[in-house]
Protein backbone atom coordinates (compact mmCIF):
# COMPACT_ATOMS: atom_id res chain seq x y z
CA UNK A 1 0.00 0.00 0.00
CA UNK A 2 1.76 3.63 -1.31
CA UNK A 3 2.22 5.80 1.49
CA UNK A 4 0.60 9.74 1.23
CA UNK A 5 2.89 12.45 1.61
CA UNK A 6 0.90 16.06 1.90
CA UNK A 7 3.65 18.57 0.72
CA UNK A 8 2.05 21.73 2.59
CA UNK A 9 3.14 25.13 3.30
CA UNK A 10 0.22 28.21 3.68
CA UNK A 11 2.70 30.38 3.08
CA UNK A 12 3.35 30.64 -0.80
CA UNK A 13 6.58 31.55 -2.60
CA UNK A 14 8.60 28.56 -0.63
CA UNK A 15 9.61 25.87 -3.30
CA UNK A 16 6.38 23.36 -2.44
CA UNK A 17 5.33 22.89 -5.97
CA UNK A 18 9.01 22.81 -7.04
CA UNK A 19 9.22 20.35 -4.19
CA UNK A 20 6.45 18.21 -4.63
CA UNK A 21 7.19 18.27 -8.96
CA UNK A 22 11.11 17.13 -8.67
CA UNK A 23 11.16 15.51 -5.32
CA UNK A 24 7.86 12.88 -7.10
CA UNK A 25 10.38 13.09 -10.89
CA UNK A 26 13.52 11.79 -8.98
CA UNK A 27 11.57 9.24 -6.97
CA UNK A 28 9.63 7.88 -10.21
CA UNK A 29 13.58 8.06 -11.81
CA UNK A 30 14.86 5.79 -8.76
CA UNK A 31 12.42 3.08 -10.08
CA UNK A 32 9.03 4.42 -7.67
CA UNK A 33 5.40 4.02 -8.96
CA UNK A 34 4.84 7.91 -7.88
CA UNK A 35 0.81 9.61 -8.41
CA UNK A 36 1.32 13.58 -8.05
CA UNK A 37 -1.97 14.92 -6.70
CA UNK A 38 -2.41 18.46 -7.91
CA UNK A 39 -4.50 19.94 -5.06
CA UNK A 40 -4.19 23.61 -5.87
CA UNK A 41 -6.45 25.36 -8.11
CA UNK A 42 -3.57 27.43 -9.77
CA UNK A 43 -2.44 23.95 -11.13
CA UNK A 44 1.18 24.67 -11.24
CA UNK A 45 1.98 21.06 -11.23
CA UNK A 46 -0.29 19.88 -13.58
CA UNK A 47 1.79 22.68 -16.15
CA UNK A 48 4.65 22.31 -14.92
CA UNK A 49 4.81 18.99 -16.08
CA UNK A 50 3.40 19.78 -19.71
CA UNK A 51 -0.33 18.70 -19.13
CA UNK A 52 -2.46 21.64 -20.05
CA UNK A 53 -6.47 20.58 -19.00
CA UNK A 54 -9.16 21.50 -21.37
CA UNK A 55 -12.57 22.73 -20.57
CA UNK A 56 -13.84 18.71 -21.41
CA UNK A 57 -10.96 16.97 -19.23
CA UNK A 58 -11.59 15.28 -16.13
CA UNK A 59 -9.40 16.56 -13.01
CA UNK A 60 -9.30 16.53 -9.46
CA UNK A 61 -11.92 18.78 -9.20
CA UNK A 62 -14.41 15.85 -10.95
CA UNK A 63 -13.06 13.41 -8.79
CA UNK A 64 -14.30 15.16 -5.28
CA UNK A 65 -17.59 17.08 -6.44
CA UNK A 66 -18.99 14.90 -9.00
CA UNK A 67 -17.68 11.05 -7.46
CA UNK A 68 -15.32 10.19 -11.05
CA UNK A 69 -13.06 7.35 -10.38
CA UNK A 70 -9.17 8.62 -10.23
CA UNK A 71 -8.77 5.52 -12.36
CA UNK A 72 -10.05 7.62 -14.89
CA UNK A 73 -8.44 11.10 -14.58
CA UNK A 74 -4.92 10.20 -13.95
CA UNK A 75 -2.50 10.69 -16.31
CA UNK A 76 1.06 9.82 -17.15
CA UNK A 77 3.43 12.09 -17.77
CA UNK A 78 6.69 12.54 -19.93
CA UNK A 79 8.72 11.35 -16.56
CA UNK A 80 8.59 7.17 -16.19
CA UNK A 81 7.12 6.47 -13.45
CA UNK A 82 5.44 9.03 -12.60
CA UNK A 83 1.45 9.71 -13.09
CA UNK A 84 -0.63 12.69 -12.37
CA UNK A 85 -4.11 13.47 -11.01
CA UNK A 86 -4.32 16.68 -12.59
CA UNK A 87 -5.85 20.23 -11.50
CA UNK A 88 -7.83 22.86 -13.18
CA UNK A 89 -9.20 27.04 -11.86
CA UNK A 90 -12.57 24.94 -11.21
CA UNK A 91 -11.45 23.76 -7.96
CA UNK A 92 -11.06 26.69 -6.17
CA UNK A 93 -15.02 26.32 -5.97
CA UNK A 94 -14.60 22.95 -4.68
CA UNK A 95 -14.30 24.52 -1.29
CA UNK A 96 -17.30 26.13 -1.00
CA UNK A 97 -18.98 23.20 -2.80
CA UNK A 98 -18.19 20.50 -0.08
CA UNK A 99 -19.04 22.36 3.10
CA UNK A 100 -22.47 21.48 3.01
CA UNK A 101 -21.68 17.84 2.35
CA UNK A 102 -21.13 15.31 5.47
CA UNK A 103 -17.48 14.18 6.05
CA UNK A 104 -16.50 16.83 3.77
CA UNK A 105 -12.48 16.67 5.69
CA UNK A 106 -12.59 13.39 4.33
CA UNK A 107 -13.43 13.47 0.52
CA UNK A 108 -9.68 13.58 -0.71
CA UNK A 109 -9.07 10.53 1.50
CA UNK A 110 -12.01 8.48 -0.31
CA UNK A 111 -10.82 9.55 -3.70
CA UNK A 112 -6.90 8.25 -3.07
CA UNK A 113 -7.96 5.28 -1.05
CA UNK A 114 -9.16 3.44 -4.22
CA UNK A 115 -5.63 4.20 -6.06
CA UNK A 116 -3.23 3.54 -2.70
CA UNK A 117 -2.43 0.37 -3.63
CA UNK A 118 -0.90 1.18 -7.54
CA UNK A 119 1.44 3.27 -6.42
CA UNK A 120 4.98 3.22 -4.06
CA UNK A 121 4.05 6.85 -2.95
CA UNK A 122 1.10 9.34 -3.22
CA UNK A 123 2.92 13.23 -3.26
CA UNK A 124 0.11 16.07 -2.81
CA UNK A 125 0.51 19.40 -3.77
CA UNK A 126 -0.94 21.17 -1.27
CA UNK A 127 -2.87 24.27 -2.05
CA UNK A 128 -1.02 27.64 0.22
CA UNK A 129 -3.81 28.42 2.57
CA UNK A 130 -4.62 26.36 5.47
CA UNK A 131 -8.61 26.27 4.08
CA UNK A 132 -11.22 23.09 3.60
CA UNK A 133 -8.57 21.60 0.46
CA UNK A 134 -5.68 21.63 2.97
CA UNK A 135 -7.23 19.59 5.29
CA UNK A 136 -8.62 17.13 3.47
CA UNK A 137 -4.99 16.71 2.14
CA UNK A 138 -3.88 16.03 5.96
CA UNK A 139 -6.55 14.16 6.81
CA UNK A 140 -5.73 12.06 3.53
CA UNK A 141 -1.53 11.81 3.74
CA UNK A 142 -0.12 9.88 6.37
CA UNK A 143 3.06 12.33 6.69
CA UNK A 144 3.76 15.95 5.64
CA UNK A 145 6.90 17.32 4.18
CA UNK A 146 7.18 20.93 4.96
CA UNK A 147 9.40 23.14 2.33
CA UNK A 148 10.71 26.13 4.43
CA UNK A 149 12.57 29.14 1.87
CA UNK A 150 15.96 30.43 3.67
CA UNK A 151 14.40 34.05 4.33
CA UNK A 152 13.89 36.31 6.55
CA UNK A 153 10.39 35.03 7.42
CA UNK A 154 11.36 31.46 7.05
CA UNK A 155 9.37 29.95 10.14
CA UNK A 156 6.77 32.83 9.67
CA UNK A 157 3.73 30.50 9.53
CA UNK A 158 5.13 27.73 10.15
CA UNK A 159 3.33 26.95 13.90
CA UNK A 160 0.51 28.10 12.06
CA UNK A 161 0.63 25.19 9.93
CA UNK A 162 1.98 23.05 13.09
CA UNK A 163 -1.17 23.94 15.02
CA UNK A 164 -3.21 23.15 11.62
CA UNK A 165 -1.33 19.64 11.96
CA UNK A 166 -2.34 19.33 15.48
CA UNK A 167 -5.66 19.84 14.65
CA UNK A 168 -6.07 17.18 12.15
CA UNK A 169 -4.23 15.07 14.47
CA UNK A 170 -6.88 15.41 17.19
CA UNK A 171 -10.41 15.24 15.09
CA UNK A 172 -9.66 13.49 11.68
CA UNK A 173 -6.13 11.63 11.54
CA UNK A 174 -4.50 10.98 14.59
CA UNK A 175 -1.80 8.92 12.43
CA UNK A 176 -0.39 12.09 10.62
CA UNK A 177 3.43 12.86 11.21
CA UNK A 178 5.92 15.26 10.35
CA UNK A 179 7.89 13.69 7.64
CA UNK A 180 10.54 16.64 7.55
CA UNK A 181 11.00 20.44 6.82
CA UNK A 182 13.02 21.17 3.86
CA UNK A 183 15.43 23.77 3.09
CA UNK A 184 14.44 25.60 -0.04
CA UNK A 185 15.96 28.06 -2.23
CA UNK A 186 19.15 28.52 -0.21
CA UNK A 187 21.99 30.78 -1.56
CA UNK A 188 25.46 30.21 0.28
CA UNK A 189 26.78 33.55 -0.66
CA UNK A 190 24.39 35.16 1.70
CA UNK A 191 25.36 35.78 4.82
CA UNK A 192 21.73 36.20 5.99
CA UNK A 193 20.69 32.68 4.44
CA UNK A 194 23.35 30.95 6.70
CA UNK A 195 22.61 32.36 9.37
CA UNK A 196 18.72 31.54 9.09
CA UNK A 197 19.79 28.14 8.27
CA UNK A 198 22.40 27.98 11.77
CA UNK A 199 19.32 29.11 13.37
CA UNK A 200 16.39 26.68 12.11
CA UNK A 201 19.18 23.62 12.72
CA UNK A 202 19.50 24.42 16.02
CA UNK A 203 16.34 26.20 17.26
CA UNK A 204 13.69 23.78 15.56
CA UNK A 205 12.46 20.80 17.27
CA UNK A 206 10.88 19.12 14.33
CA UNK A 207 12.38 16.93 12.15
CA UNK A 208 14.62 18.89 9.27
CA UNK A 209 15.64 17.11 6.07
CA UNK A 210 19.70 16.94 5.74
CA UNK A 211 19.85 17.77 2.34
CA UNK A 212 19.14 21.50 1.36
CA UNK A 213 17.86 23.08 -1.93
CA UNK A 214 19.70 25.45 -3.61
CA UNK A 215 18.98 28.35 -5.86
CA UNK A 216 19.25 26.99 -9.56
CA UNK A 217 18.71 28.31 -12.54
CA UNK A 218 17.91 25.39 -13.92
CA UNK A 219 15.19 24.76 -11.44
CA UNK A 220 13.56 27.98 -12.45
CA UNK A 221 13.44 27.34 -16.21
CA UNK A 222 12.16 23.85 -15.65
CA UNK A 223 9.07 24.68 -15.20
CA UNK A 224 9.18 26.86 -18.51
CA UNK A 225 10.29 23.91 -20.63
CA UNK A 226 7.29 21.84 -18.95
CA UNK A 227 9.96 18.95 -17.51
CA UNK A 228 11.08 18.34 -13.88
CA UNK A 229 14.94 19.34 -13.15
CA UNK A 230 15.58 16.08 -13.54
CA UNK A 231 14.92 15.17 -17.11
CA UNK A 232 15.71 19.11 -18.17
CA UNK A 233 19.34 19.12 -17.67
CA UNK A 234 20.28 16.36 -15.06
CA UNK A 235 23.65 17.04 -14.09
CA UNK A 236 22.69 20.33 -13.06
CA UNK A 237 22.72 21.43 -9.02
CA UNK A 238 18.84 21.36 -8.64
CA UNK A 239 18.75 17.78 -10.02
CA UNK A 240 21.59 16.53 -7.40
CA UNK A 241 19.81 18.28 -4.74
CA UNK A 242 16.05 16.76 -5.58
CA UNK A 243 17.91 13.51 -6.16
CA UNK A 244 19.35 13.66 -2.96
CA UNK A 245 16.34 14.10 -1.12
CA UNK A 246 14.43 11.62 -3.10
CA UNK A 247 17.31 8.81 -1.78
CA UNK A 248 17.10 10.37 2.07
CA UNK A 249 13.03 10.18 1.85
CA UNK A 250 13.56 6.65 0.79
CA UNK A 251 15.94 6.12 3.63
CA UNK A 252 13.94 7.30 6.20
CA UNK A 253 10.97 5.20 4.88
CA UNK A 254 13.40 2.36 5.09
CA UNK A 255 12.47 1.73 1.16
CA UNK A 256 15.04 0.12 -0.94
CA UNK A 257 16.77 1.70 -4.08
CA UNK A 258 16.73 -0.75 -6.78
CA UNK A 259 19.93 -1.75 -6.85
CA UNK A 260 21.46 -0.87 -3.47
CA UNK A 261 19.65 -4.47 -1.97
Amino acid sequence: MGKIVAIANQKGGVGKTTTAINMGACLAILEKKILLVDADPQANSTSGLGIETTEDQLTIYDCMINGVSAKEVIIPTNTPNLYILPSHIDLVGAELELVSRMRREYTLQGVLDKVKDDYDYILIDCMPSLGLLAVNALTAADAVIIPIQTEIYALEGLQKLKNTIELVREHLNPNLEIEGIVMTMYDSRLRLANMILEEVRQNLTDPLFDTIIHRNSKISESPSMKAPVIMYDAASTGSLNFMQLAMEFLKRNNDVIDGDQ
